[in-house]
This record gives C-alpha cells, sequence and structure tokens, in this order.
C-alpha cells in the first residue's frame, strides 16, 4: 500500500483555477506557515519570511504585479515567499534552544556562526542562499497544502520591484516567489507526465 505522504508528492498537481467563495482562517494560514517551516535551510538559518496576501484589494494589487494571472487573485490566499540573507547573530538565537536542551555544545553553535559569517560574506553567496531557503519553504508550504486538501501554485511570474514597493518589503528581503493556496476549482490539470527517470538519475 502506497504511504500517504507518498501519494500526495503523486497527485499533487499546480492550480490554475480556484474556488472564488474560500475563504481562508487565520488558524489555517498560522497552520501551512508552521509546517512550511519545518524545511531544512543550511545551518538551520530559518532566513524566510512568509507573507499571506488574503485581503482582496492587496490580492488584485498582487494580481496586478503578476502580470494579470488571475489564480493569484482566485485564491483564498496567496503566499509571497521571501528569502533572506544569511545573519550570523540571528542564527546564534535560533540555535540557543538547542544548546539550551543539551543537543549542541555551545563550542558548536558558535563555530556555526563564524562559518556563515565567512560563508556568505560574498553578496552573491548570501543571495544564492535566501534563494535556496525560500525555495525550500515554498516547496514544503505546497507540500503541506496538499496534505491539508487543498491546491497550491508556485509562481516566478512576477514584478519583484513592484511587490517590493507594494508590500513594503525591507531591502534584505528577497521575493523569491508566489504561491497562491486554495480550494481547487473544477477544470484544474492533474499533474503533468514526469521525465523518465533513465534521463535524470545517474547511480554512481
Amino acid at each position: 500500500m502506497t504511504h500517504p505522504a507518498i501519494a500526495l508528492i503523486q497527485q499533487r498537481f499546480s492550480g490554475n483555477r480556484f474556488d472564488e467563495s474560500h475563504d481562508m482562517e487565520d488558524d489555517l494560514i498560522r497552520q501551512l506557515v508552521d509546517l512550511a517551516t519545518r524545511a531544512p535551510s543550511a545551518y538551520n538559518l530559518q532566513n524566510w519570511r512568509y507573507i499571506a496576501v488574503r485581503a482582496t484589494p492587496s490580492k488584485r494589487r498582487l494580481c496586478e504585479l503578476a502580470y494579470g494571472q488571475t489564480k493569484v487573485s482566485a485564491a483564498a490566499v496567496t503566499f509571497i515567499v521571501c528569502g533572506l540573507p544569511p545573519d550570523p547573530q540571528a542564527l546564534g538565537r535560533r540555535l540557543q534552544p538547542f544548546v539550551d536542551t543539551g543537543h549542541m555544545p555551545a563550542s558548536m553553535a558558535a563555530s556555526w556562526q563564524d562559518d556563515v559569517r565567512k560563508k556568505y560574506a560574498d553578496p552573491g553567496a548570501a543571495r544564492d542562499e535566501a534563494i535556496r531557503s525560500a525555495s525550500l519553504g515554498a516547496a514544503t508550504l505546497i507540500h503541506a497544502a496538499s496534505a491539508l486538501g487543498l491546491a497550491s501554485s508556485p509562481m516566478t511570474g512576477f514584478d519583484e520591484a513592484g511587490v517590493r514597493r507594494a508590500f513594503k518589503l525591507a531591502d534584505e528581503e528577497l521575493p523569491v516567489m508566489l504561491v497562491p493556496v486554495g480550494r481547487a476549482a473544477p477544470g484544474n490539470w492533474p499533474q503533468k507526465p514526469r521525465r523518465p527517470l533513465s534521463e535524470v538519475l545517474e547511480i554512481a
């Protein structure tokens, strides 16, 4: 018997049609983001932020910035998934509970902070890590939505500068992806065909 988590991955589809009458309560939004933040990130940086765009005027504005893609305004919520540059000081705070419970030596946490400071001193490396973390968070959000019976759709087609201005992002925040989430409406395609493993897998 196929495990339910595997079935969700096999059946997941990118939603283009959403039930516009569906509203999403705060508690469900919080649950989705709580699950999304279980995604892995380098050094446990957790360098992401989620903006849940639910109000109708805000969704309409975001739809304009997504070049008129109506799923942004039709979905109950469209999440703006932002990546942030790695912050060694913030990492110390995020690791401290792990140190306090005895899972990690304090010296190791300090060493990780030093590694982050050195590794991401280059702005390009910092931006790459912001994109990686936000992408992992967005993917986890998508699978969390599927597990809760909701449709979703990752989107990279939007005006980045416009989103920054309209939603007052901090200078260091990078809007990496939009993820509309809501109840699917009729007419969505199933998951599209995947390439055969012979084309994508090498076992070395």
